[in-house]
C-alpha cells in the first residue's frame, strides 16, 4: 500500500504516491500556525503501523520518532481528520449510488484494547462507550459499513461485539448524499419496518426474509451483488489493525477504518 523509494531520506512514500495523498491530506489536515514537521515521513509512519498492526515502538527509525506519528494520528482522529479524508477521496473519485450496500462484521480485540480510562464511569459503561462488548466471536466491535455500487466505503458505524446492526441502519443510510436506487443487506437487517423506511426515502430493499418470515420480493440479480461488500471487508482487512483492534477508544479505531478504507479508494 506504502510505495518504498530508494534512498529516499523523507519518508516510504514514493514520489508518485505522495502526489497522490499530500493534496488530499492537506485540504482536511487543521490549518495551524506551524505546520506539522516532516509531515511526508509521519503519515507514513502512521499507515505502516496500521497496515502491519505493529506497537507505536516498532515503527522503523527511518520514518521518524514514533511519538510523532502516534500523537499526530491520536490529534488528528480526535479532530475528525481522517473520517474528512475518507470524505474528500469519495469527492474525488465520485460515488455510485445505483446500489448501496449494507454489512456488518465482529472485529475481535487485543487484550489491551481494554485499557481505555473510566472516567469516572463503570467497566460495562466504559466498554459501552468505546464500542467494546462480548459476543459469541469473543470480546471485540461490531462495525458496519455502509458502501457504493462498487463496492466502497461510504460510512462506517461502531457498537459493542455483542450488538445487533439494524439499529444503526437507519443513521447510515439517512448519511447519504443522494437515494439510492436498491439497498442490499442481507439477513440480518431482515425488518419490515426497516424495508418500509427504505420504500419510504425512495429505494428499493433487496434483503431476503428470515426462514420464520413470510416471503419477500428480493431480486436474486440485485441480491448476488452482495460479493461486493464481502470482497470490501477482505480487502480492509489485510490492514491488520482492522483485522484486529488494537485502540482503546472507539475514536482511534474508526479513525483506523477510515485511513484503510481511504486507501481502498484510491488503490495505491
Amino acid at each position: 500500500m506504502v510505495g518504498k523509494e530508494e534512498g529516499d531520506g523523507t519518508g516510504t512514500f514514493t514520489d508518485e504516491t505522495w502526489a497522490i495523498w499530500e493534496p488530499l491530506i492537506e485540504a482536511v489536515r487543521p490549518q495551524g500556525k506551524t505546520p506539522p514537521h516532516d509531515l511526508r515521513r509521519t503519515i507514513a509512519a502512521i499507515f505502516w503501523r496500521h497496515e502491519n498492526g505493529a506497537k507505536w515502538r516498532s515503527i522503523p527509525a527511518e520514518l521518524g520518532p514514533w511519538w510523532r506519528a502516534a500523537q499526530l494520528f491520536i490529534r488528528w482522529a480526535k479532530l475528525g481528520v481522517w473520517e474528512r479524508l475518507l470524505e474528500r477521496v469519495q469527492e474525488q473519485q465520485g460515488v455510485a449510488l445505483g446500489m448501496t450496500f449494507l454489512d456488518g462484521t465482529n472485529i475481535r480485540a487485543h487484550h489491551k484494547a481494554a485499557g481505555a480510562p473510566k472516567k469516572g464511569a463503570s467497566f460495562e459503561e466504559r466498554d459501552h462507550r468505546e464500542a467494546l462488548g462480548r459476543s459469541r466471536g469473543g470480546y471485540g466491535t461490531k462495525v458496519c459499513v455502509i458502501a457504493d455500487g462498487h463496492g466502497k466505503a461510504l460510512g462506517f458505524a461502531l457498537a459493542p461485539g455483542q450488538a445487533h446492526e439494524l439499529p444503526l441502519a437507519p443513521a447510515m443510510l439517512d448519511s447519504l448524499a443522494a437515494i439510492p436506487l436498491w439497498v442490499v443487506a442481507d439477513k440480518g437487517y431482515a425488518s419490515d419496518a426497516f424495508r418500509e423506511r427504505i420504500w419510504d426515502m425512495g429505494a428499493r430493499p433487496a434483503i431476503p426474509a428470515k426462514r420464520r418470515d413470510a416471503p419477500v420480493a428480493c431480486p436474486k440479480w440485485a441480491y448476488r451483488c452482495r460479493h461486493l461488500v464481502e470482497n470490501l471487508w477482505a480487502r480492509l482487512k489485510e490492514w491488520r489493525a482492522v483485522a484486529t483492534r488494537y485502540e482503546k477508544t472507539a475514536t482511534s479505531f474508526l479513525a483506523v477504518i477510515h485511513i484503510a478504507a481511504a486507501a481502498n479508494w484510491i488503490k495505491c
